[in-house]
């Protein structure tokens, strides 16, 4: 049954991408890149990944697609004709998947309890965190108290990246005003003879 979601849900992604690249309306792409983004939350959930399930959920399908709602109301909605052949980023995408499955094949099987990762700090977390942290939740304990820097560290990049975003956009300078509204521009507007 496990298997059966995994499909589907791979499958929806898979469409969802392609109705992507193929659409010319960017309001459309912002909706299918936030119903892509909380697919995959939902893949990392069948995967037992509720903390990168929850992020991919907050940040990807929530705040990105209100950063790029609000991109839209300062652009158009509609794409500009490809100034470049299609062909290359379909070339460049395609090598780009080649040389990851290439790096990729040398890893340990998926579950391998021989594999490094398993071998390192996690027997460690597994053993140790109830007593040293108390947090029955082995990934919380790991997130708010092992990796905490590392953490707030993220918390932080995410916070200065949409500060950042907000003021290209400029949001909270002149909203709400018109031109008409300032008196310093009604000097500056070009008079009309006919009038």
């Amino acid at each position: 049954m496990a298997q059966l979601i995994d499909i589907v849900l791979l499958t929806f992604l898979v469409a969802t991408a392609i109705a992507i690249v193929r659409m010319r309306c960017l309001f459309a792409v912002v909706m299918l890149s936030g119903i892509y983004s909380l697919t995959t939350a939902g893949v990392f959930i069948i995967l037992d990944a509720v903390d990168v399930a929850f992020t991919e959920a907050a940040v990807a399908a929530g705040v990105s697609t209100m950063l790029m709602l609000g991109s839209l109301t300062l652009t158009g909605h509609r794409q500009a004709p490809a100034r470049i052949a299609p062909i290359l980023p379909l070339t460049v995408v395609i090598l780009t998947g080649v040389v990851l499955l290439w790096g990729t094949s040398d890893m340990p099987r998926f579950g391998d309890p021989e594999a490094p990762v398993h071998r390192h700090v996690a027997p460690r977390y597994i053993q140790d965190s109830p007593g040293e942290i108390g947090v029955p939740n082995m990934v919380t304990s790991v997130l708010a108290s092992y990796r905490g820097f590392d953490t707030l560290g993220e918390t932080v990049v995410v916070f200065t990246a949409g500060i950042g975003v907000l003021a290209l956009l400029g949001i909270g300078g002149r909203r709400g005003r018109s031109a008409k509204d300032d008196p310093d521009d009604v000097a500056k507007r070009p008079t009309d003879d006919h009038e």
